[in-house]
């Protein structure tokens, strides 16, 4: 093998993103796998995934909106606390200001089920909605993003620290997935271009 230059593929690094053993109150199913949506800002989805570096894990928290695929808020740390949940959903806020009745799908992860977020949620008047214990499938829109972050840079990418792991993803999020990869979903447009577009017919 070393001779003909190959490498065996090394077994990725799994570790668990989500705690559903918890009391927390739970919300019901309403997004149903409905992953179509006609309007912006109507339907949210978010997940949490991990990136292993030199320093150890950096956790990964998103929130895509189902109308676009855009990835609209993001938030990174060393700690998978509720507060990765909240800045990135801060974001989305910030950024896109959605009107009343947004509904904000996710697992049943403790993050999301906390208290404080689930306020957070209310006070922006958005709707919670959360997967089947243990079904991926519910939120596979989600799970579809962190294959692709993953399969086209994480994978191929030793990092020494956390923070150069962190400049690499929001590379990838900001400057390539949002901007300029190539959807079949959006009619092979990127998620920028499809809302441009989109909102340039409206207006017609």
């Amino acid at each position: 093998m070393k001779l003909a230059g190959v490498k065996a593929k090394q077994k990725k690094k799994f570790k668990a993103t989500t705690d559903s053993k918890h009391n927390l109150p739970i919300a019901p199913n309403l997004l149903d796998r409905n992953f179509e949506v006609s309007e912006p800002d109507c339907v949210y989805c978010a997940d949490i995934t991990y990136v292993w570096t030199a320093e150890g894990w950096l956790y990964l928290a998103i929130v895509l909106d189902l109308f676009s695929r855009q990835v609209v808020g993001w938030s990174m740390s060393n700690r998978i606390k509720k507060k990765l949940v909240i800045d990135a959903l801060r974001m989305a806020i910030w950024r896109r200001s959605p009107e009343a009745g947004l509904v904000f799908h996710s697992d049943r992860g403790s993050q999301y089920c906390s208290n404080d977020f689930q306020q957070m949620l209310k006070n922006n008047a958005m709707v919670s909605s959360m997967s089947r214990k243990g079904n991926c499938w519910d939120n596979s829109v989600a799970e579809s993003f962190f294959g692709k972050l993953k399969t086209e840079r994480v994978f191929d990418s030793t990092y020494s620290t956390r923070e150069e792991a962190r400049r690499d993803i929001v590379d990838y999020i900001e400057m390539f997935y949002n901007s300029k990869r190539r959807h079949s979903y959006l009619g092979y447009l990127s998620p920028k271009e499809f809302e441009k577009k989109m909102s340039l017919k409206k207006a017609a």
